[in-house]
């Protein structure tokens, strides 16, 4: 796909890749040797394959497909990008009319310094070629109108937080009876540990002041059970009214 709303490259293909001055008498034979190996007109062409991996930042189709015509005539291009941000993930697959021009673009490329980073470069056999590979090459390329970062930032109500935790939690659940299934004793905290407890019921409370606990919850039934406690005479208040 081609990158929408880009004007004119404002620089060269050479100059903006700032090709190596030793490799450049080399570069520019084999440009010419690639122009120069067409066959006649009428004879029909082979095309070829490459692909092109390691790419720099800020490379995008228009400058791609300007710097690899100087070798040949390019039939398809095809930069692969996230679908979620658009960016560029580093490797592209261009298509040459001929064969023997997409070996010696890969031969010369292959390894070459471009924009701080070495180029790899390999002709694709044909029968690895995906029949789907261009598929909406042609198509003008625009952003996602929803990034990953703005998608997942994005606020959500009290209902949606609680059914993605009870998905999350359900998932975990499964995970951990598989786990079990296979013999593997494994406990981690995950998610459940991270899901705020509910309050418990009030007879629940009560029952957990009877404990030993050093503090226990200061609760308005147990400071009644209290004041009921310190209320009620004790067994030797008892025996020394009886004498």
């Amino acid at each position: 796909m081609t990158e929408s709303k880009v004007g004119k490259v404002p620089e060269t293909a050479k100059e903006l890749l700032a090709l190596n001055t030793k490799q450049e008498s080399e570069f520019k034979k084999k440009v010419q040797e690639a122009k120069k190996n067409k066959s006649p007109k009428g004879v029909r062409l082979s095309p070829g394959v490459i692909y092109v991996g390691h790419l720099p930042q800020g490379l995008f189709e228009p400058q791609l497909k300007t710097y690899f015509e100087q070798f040949g005539k390019v039939l398809r291009l095809r930069l692969s990008r996230s679908k979620k941000t658009g960016n560029s993930k580093g490797y592209a697959f261009i298509e040459f009319d001929c064969d023997d021009v997409a070996k010696i673009v890969a031969e010369t490329m292959n390894n070459y310094l471009m924009g701080e980073r070495l180029i790899k470069c390999h002709v694709m056999p044909p029968e690895k070629v995906h029949e789907r590979l261009f598929v909406g090459c042609e198509k003008k390329f625009t952003k996602p109108r929803h990034p990953a970062v703005a998608r997942y930032n994005q606020k959500r109500t009290a209902e949606q937080v609680d059914k993605m935790t009870e998905r999350l939690v359900r998932k975990e659940q499964k995970l951990r009876k598989r786990l079990a299934a296979h013999g593997i004793d494994y406990d981690f905290p995950g998610f459940a540990a991270q899901v705020p407890q509910r309050k418990k019921a009030s007879g629940a409370v009560d029952a957990s002041t009877c404990s030993e606990d050093a503090t226990p919850v200061c609760t308005p039934s147990v400071l009644e059970r209290r004041k009921s406690m310190s209320e009620e005479p004790s067994e030797e208040e008892e025996e020394n009214k009886k004498v």
